[in-house]
């Protein structure tokens, strides 16, 4: 039987990320009805640096969904719009609402100097217990510090500081806002008050009105007009949403001290719920998407990067190419038992970091490590998928040191589609992987949506429909019994001085105060 003109409500999520915006509709039991893509380029002008053209968030974020109106039709009718976006990444407009300046991405690490001067200036602890963060190039502070020093003529101009979700919220309903979790990348934000902090801009000499309001991430901050120009009812409301790795925590079901869920696109975010933020400094901290809770995060700024610039560079046509030839690989080295001789010389070791530079180390870069004329190309899609693992186990290392526990990992995005990786990330990390069928940050800024208008029922139900239907890898004997010392090589490697570019091997912020990867 066929349904009536808007018999069937759907939630409308709206991402601005790294490679591009989409729109997605989602049904009620979170599955996804219908999806459209409109990339964008990041520019790399200098080392270290990544650009985009804030027009593109705003522009992507409007074609996708003039683009996904069409294809619903009139069967389907929105109940929500639920927005995210990749953070933190931030742009300069001028009183007129125009960009004065490009984007500045999360993994652009110009502001190293910037970063050191407001950590010396607060103290890393006390920055820690106040905002959750501890200063580095990353973060949204230190960039509005550099453009300030660097750009003087760009920062005059500038009055509002936006990241890519509030450039799209503009777009829809006219309105300037943030949400906490965005407000939390910035460093001038309480994270327990969950408020910006006047003391913090004052310290920075730096206006208030500079950022927008931070509203609740389930706050409804406008609706769409009547005459709004993407194709959907006038009054459809629009959800602030939160960052892209807080909306992927709650779509995977990370609501509560045990599970953790990792964002894995061109970065992966690591994301555990906690009832209070954690003392180890080397632990990122932000607002939750449901009250009296808060999310650790931890990443990796090139995982799915990592794999992509491999795929293109070891002349393989697709990423499940790349991943079969690396499962064929370890299939025969398996074969081999004890007769494969030492784990350390069977392959290659891949460090992931092609960014110029790791969120909380800016002088770590990529390597191949122990390479041999023995080594195909087969052994180097094996390096390169293990290199990410590995990346992805070294962090969650300091997360569970921090006192935050790992039941499971659950995963959501492209590394979700690859099953060779994330039995590897299983092997490593010695615990049960179950890779989402769905992607968790739409099906999560979608149900975030849900609740905000109270579907709070169903919403909870689609979420545990969308873990219960992942797939589940488990630690094998042989992968625990190799990863072993592959991991310890891995763990020396990356704190020796030659895979370290501009600071002589120098150590992270976090480490300086005993923390640091372990």
């Amino acid at each position: 039987m066929t349904g009536r003109a808007g018999d069937e409500p759907v939630l409308l999520a709206v991402d601005v990320g790294t490679g591009g915006a989409r729109a997605v509709a989602v049904d009620l039991q979170g599955r996804v009805v219908a999806e459209m893509r409109r990339p964008y380029k990041t520019n790399e002008p200098h080392p270290g640096w990544a650009e985009q053209n804030p027009q593109d968030w705003s522009d992507g974020a409007a074609q996708a969904l003039i683009s996904l109106a069409r294809r619903l039709g009139r069967r389907h009718r929105p109940v929500a719009i639920g927005l995210t976006g990749q953070c933190p990444t931030v742009a300069p407009f001028d009183a007129k609402g125009r960009p004065v300046g490009p984007g500045l991405l999360y993994r652009d690490n110009r502001a190293v100097d910037e970063a050191r001067e407001m950590r010396d200036r607060l103290g890393i602890e006390a920055m820690h217990r106040r905002t959750g963060h501890v200063a580095e190039a990353f973060h949204v502070g230190p960039k509005v510090l550099w453009l300030r020093r660097r750009q003087p003529d760009v920062f005059r101009r500038t009055a509002r500081f936006l990241q890519p979700r509030d450039v799209v919220l503009r777009r829809l309903c006219g309105r300037d806002a943030t949400d906490e979790t965005n407000a939390n990348a910035t460093l001038f934000f309480d994270l327990r008050a969950r408020r910006w902090a006047p003391d913090l801009f004052a310290t920075f000499d730096l206006e208030s009105s500079l950022f927008p309001a931070a509203l609740a991430p389930w706050t409804v901050a406008g609706e769409l007009a009547a005459s709004n120009e993407f194709g959907f009812p006038a009054g459809v409301p629009i959800v602030i949403g939160s960052a892209d790795s807080q909306c992927a925590a709650f779509g995977a079901g990370v609501v509560d001290p045990g599970p953790v869920s990792e964002m894995a696109g061109s970065s992966s975010c690591l994301n555990s719920a906690v009832l209070q933020p954690l003392a180890d400094i080397r632990v990122t901290h932000y607002s939750h998407v449901v009250p009296n809770r808060f999310s650790t995060e931890m990443g990796v700024n090139t995982a799915g990067a990592a794999i992509d610039w491999a795929v293109t560079r070891l002349g393989y046509r697709t990423h499940a190419a790349l991943a079969a030839d690396a499962a064929r690989f370890r299939g025969e080295w398996e074969k081999l038992g004890t007769r494969g001789g030492d784990p350390v010389e069977a392959a290659p070791l891949f460090l992931p970091y092609l960014g110029d530079g790791e969120r909380d180390d800016p002088t770590l870069r990529a390597a191949f490590i122990g390479l041999s004329s023995r080594h195909d190309r087969r052994a180097l899609a094996y390096a390169v998928l293990e290199g990410v693992a590995f990346a992805v186990w070294s962090t969650l290392v300091i997360l569970q040191e921090a006192g935050s526990p790992l039941d499971e990992l659950r995963v959501s995005g492209g590394g979700g589609r690859l099953s060779f990786l994330s039995q590897l990330k299983a092997d490593v990390l010695g615990r049960s992987v179950i890779d989402l069928r769905h992607d968790a940050t739409v099906i999560g800024a979608a149900m975030l949506a849900a609740t905000a208008c109270g579907l709070q029922v169903e919403a909870r139900a689609a979420i545990a429909a969308v873990v219960k239907q992942g797939r589940r890898m488990d630690p094998t004997p042989w992968g625990r019994d190799v990863v072993a010392a592959r991991a310890s090589w891995f763990e020396r490697t990356i704190r020796e001085p030659g895979v370290h570019v501009g600071g002589g091997g120098a150590v992270p912020a976090a480490a300086a105060s005993g923390g640091g990867r372990t």
